[in-house]
């Protein structure tokens, strides 16, 4: 990944954490006054979800800044996984969080307890989706841009906040106007297992990338596709890919004519990395040649799977009809 590429995903990485930093103690410090104003258990919530992105923002604006750092002698694939690193406290964070909210929700339903008041906490809460849907907005360009983890993960947790916000709206309508009891710790117990689907959902993602999961079928596909344009290559196998942070890495063996130079071989993938790099410009590319016949000693199951049949990649011409150059 070139140099200015990388420093721009920094940059951009860092104006959203801060963004959310910045959004966070403004929805903290709304709902903390609304909540001693209504005493309402849902709004109790949202502002120990609030309380919570501000902490998981922090975490993530750390993660992001480790995971900006280049390679270096002790960690030669880079940082990135900082990022997925960040994503797992944030989410441990949000486990929490929904634990806390059941209990007091779950003790003001057996007492019977009703709110003290709506209109305060009605007021902030639409502040608090407008205010949610500007970092949204600005969260998605910056995601687009940088396809940052960490990012990826607060932006999950604040459009679970969109929803959690709506229900506080209407846990103190249905329970202050419509005098429904019990309607506002209900909806605490809602908000409570809404957040720990949004945990689960963003924890299977970061451990994904802790475990080195591979690439989506679909991804792998296309990336065969691209090394298939060239003819040169026969029974591209051992494709191992994973991500890290916002890159990619990947690695995977071909066979080229045991007559070749090594001059000829090496011109020929570099016209294919030359092309891989054209589709996934953040990919780190490692290819290894074998020569033609050769068979690796199987040390499992996928060594010696051959991508362009399984793929059923086609190209126009054999694998030796063009003359290297």
């Amino acid at each position: 990944m070139r140099s200015g590429a990388a420093s721009e995903r920094a940059i951009l990485g860092r104006s959203a954490a801060f963004a959310s930093i910045v959004t966070a103690l403004f929805l903290v410090g709304l709902k903390l006054w609304a909540v001693w104003q209504t005493e309402s258990m849902a709004l109790l919530g949202s502002l120990a979800d609030s309380a919570l992105d501000l902490i998981a923002s922090l975490a993530t604006l750390t993660g992001v800044i480790i995971a900006a750092r280049p390679a270096d002698r002790t960690h030669r694939f880079g940082h990135g996984k900082a990022e997925a690193l960040a994503a797992i406290f944030q989410v441990m964070l949000i486990a929490l969080s929904a634990a806390g909210i059941a209990m007091q929700s779950a003790e003001a339903l057996a007492e019977g307890q009703r709110v003290a008041a709506a209109q305060e906490g009605i007021v902030v809460s639409v502040i608090a989706i407008l205010a949610t849907f500007a970092l949204l907005a600005y969260q998605r360009f910056v995601i687009a841009r940088t396809g940052s983890l960490a990012i990826s993960t607060d932006h999950l947790h604040y459009q679970s906040d969109l929803l959690l916000n709506l229900a506080v709206i209407a846990a103190l309508v249905l329970d202050r106007y419509v005098g429904l009891a019990g309607a506002d710790p209900l909806f605490g117990l809602g908000i409570a297992g809404w957040l720990l689907w949004g945990a689960w959902r963003a924890g299977s993602e970061a451990i994904d990338h802790l475990m080195d999961r591979e690439w989506p079928e679909e991804k792998r596909r296309r990336f065969v596709a691209v090394a298939a344009r060239h003819p040169e290559l026969s029974r591209l196998h051992d494709l191992r890919t994973r991500t890290s942070g916002g890159i990619d890495f990947v690695q995977f063996h071909v066979d080229l004519p045991g007559d070749y130079t090594v001059e000829q071989a090496h011109d020929i993938i570099e016209r294919v990395e030359k092309d891989l790099h054209a589709e996934f410009p953040d990919a780190e590319v490692l290819i290894h040649i074998d020569p033609e016949g050769h068979v690796d000693e199987p040390r499992n199951t996928l060594v010696e799977e051959d991508q362009f049949s399984r793929f059923g990649e086609r190209r126009m011409t054999g694998p030796h009809d063009e003359t290297p150059t």
